[in-house]
């Protein structure tokens, strides 16, 4: 169940971060408010994954999946570059998100 809870906490983590983009420096209510939300339903799901994981592993995996998630879809919804060192940049964070996994032994 702990790694229900890590994914669903990188989807909040991804919404966050886009949504921080939306609020234009919290200054447009509605994007600020789902921001706010994104952030607290991040948390809380990343608190209940780590009741069972090791923080170093869903604190490393939650901030670079999520990050990964975060560049693509901004490239998509804001037309962001996605260039050949951000590429090898997501390889080895994937790389790193799956020897932890496998690490944890879960």
């Amino acid at each position: 169940m702990a790694w229900v809870f890590l994914a669903v906490a990188i989807v909040f983590e991804i919404a966050f971060a886009l949504g921080t983009n939306a609020t234009k420096g919290f200054t447009r209510l509605w994007p600020s408010v789902f921001t706010i939300l994104a952030a607290a339903g991040g948390i809380f799901t990343l608190s209940q994954a780590l009741r069972t994981l090791d923080v170093g592993v869903g604190y490393t995996i939650w901030t670079g999946i999520g990050s990964i998630g975060t560049v693509v879809l901004g490239a998509v919804l804001y037309k962001e570059k996605i260039t050949l060192p951000k590429l090898l940049s997501f390889a080895a964070i994937i790389a790193g998100a799956v020897t932890l996994k496998l690490a944890a032994g879960a």
